[in-house]
């Protein structure tokens, strides 16, 4: 599996690059992972409803063909798309989602944050007021995201059995422009990023670590 720290590109031209690369690979092609810092842009997933969209401002609205909500995707954040076999790979999407987000954990655990999981909502998600504690996470009936932050968002996309798209992981970001969606599709979701969280981490070695997890992670069955 090939690792490419590309750097910051438009987010237009990365996904035309990756449906190319998607339509024309083979049962031969190398897996890839691109790990992408993009200019400021909100996304909207193939079901993503406008509602979601508070106030869009000078920031532009794309619409793509993954799955989920609208997102935020601005420099400080590193995005990786694994562009990955799964028929080659030996395992399903659901397995896919779940080694992303282990990859996620993998980088954050590094650091000595604790990320945790909340059951229909991929991504990952923290403590807000001890984001190193270990303590088992007992999500509230009424509110799953309370005293939760989240610092990593999924959508995907499977094609011919190949996917694109892929997760993003806040390092050192302006977090005010998710103050103006709906982050994921959910009202009032709090997001944060390392730096919020009193951790300092170059852009080029959370990609680099978390482009090595993914590998890892992401490995055949």
């Amino acid at each position: 599996m090939r690792l490419l720290l590309q750097g910051r590109r438009e987010y237009a031209e990365t996904e035309a690059a990756m449906r190319g690369f998607t339509e024309a690979r083979t049962a031969e092609t190398e897996d890839e992972i691109w790990l992408v810092e993009h200019p400021p842009v909100f996304t909207q997933g193939i079901a993503g409803r406008d509602a979601h969209v508070l106030a869009a401002g000078e920031i532009p609205v794309v619409r793509t063909n993954r799955g989920g909500q609208v997102t935020y995707h601005g420099p400080g954040q590193v995005v990786a798309y694994p562009l990955v076999d799964l028929r080659r790979a030996g395992y399903f999407v659901k397995e896919y989602v779940f080694r992303l987000e282990e990859a996620v954990l993998d980088v954050l655990g590094a650091v000595g944050v604790t990320g945790h999981r909340v059951r229909g909502a991929p991504g990952i998600y923290v403590r807000l007021d001890d984001p190193f504690g270990h303590a088992r996470l007992v999500p509230r009936d009424d509110d799953p995201f309370a005293g939760l932050g989240k610092i990593a968002a999924l959508g995907i996309k499977v094609s011919g059995h190949c996917t694109y798209h892929g997760a993003a992981l806040n390092v050192a970001m302006d977090l005010q422009p998710f103050e103006r969606i709906d982050p994921c599709g959910y009202k009032g979701l709090k997001t944060v990023d390392l730096r919020s969280l009193g951790v300092e981490v170059a852009w080029e070695d959370a990609a680099r670590a978390f482009g090595q997890a993914l590998a890892r992670r992401l490995a055949p069955a």
